[in-house]
């Protein structure tokens, strides 16, 4: 579909599995309340890396605002796997590696100067000085991050696109987001 949402529209819904091998939805986690959902690239990207630690590190002050999560990548099932290990995350990963649910919600690549652009480039540096280390390539390399808040309601209660792969809000922004957003 390709097309770009934003605040007041309906968030389609759709099927993932995580790399646990459990089926879930948009609409079902939404059942339990407003869901953040995070697009980034894959997992063996460690910009993406770190921010899925950084979730995992503040994933109780999501809870504890209600809010589920849902981290989309471009990642297959067993490549997860064996990055997160057998301990897992406290959220559902959706694995999307033909890229369908990125589609979906209009979360398209860029060019190559949204890859190589100053931010980009100290968020790597950050990244690996944390200890991350690039893995297996999957997806598309230019790939886009965005985020967005669902309502319970099934619509969009926030929506960002990120202009450079390393362009996704902090969880800082997100939480403020979501405190001014969420319809609880």
């Amino acid at each position: 579909m390709n097309q770009k949402y934003h605040a007041g529209m309906k968030a389609p819904d759709f099927r993932f599995d995580t790399p646990e091998g459990k089926s879930h939805s948009l609409f079902d986690s939404l059942k339990s309340g407003d869901t953040l959902l995070v697009f980034l690239r894959y997992v063996g990207c460690p910009i993406c890396q770190m921010k899925i630690a950084e979730l995992t590190r503040d994933f109780d002050q999501f809870k504890k605002r209600m809010v589920g999560l849902i981290v989309a990548l471009q990642s297959e099932p067993e490549t997860v796997k064996k990055v997160v290990g057998k301990n897992g995350l406290p959220f559902p990963i959706a694995c999307d590696p033909n890229e369908e649910i990125f589609k979906l919600y209009g979360v398209l690549p860029g060019s190559i100067f949204r890859y190589i652009t100053p931010r980009t480039i100290l968020s790597a540096v950050r990244s690996i000085a944390k200890g991350y280390r690039h893995g297996k390539y999957e997806g598309e390399e230019r790939q886009l991050p965005a985020v967005f808040l669902v309502g319970k309601d099934k619509k969009i209660l926030y929506a960002y696109y990120g202009k450079n792969v390393a362009d996704v809000p902090g969880n800082k922004a997100l939480l403020t987001i979501i405190e001014k957003h969420s319809t609880k």
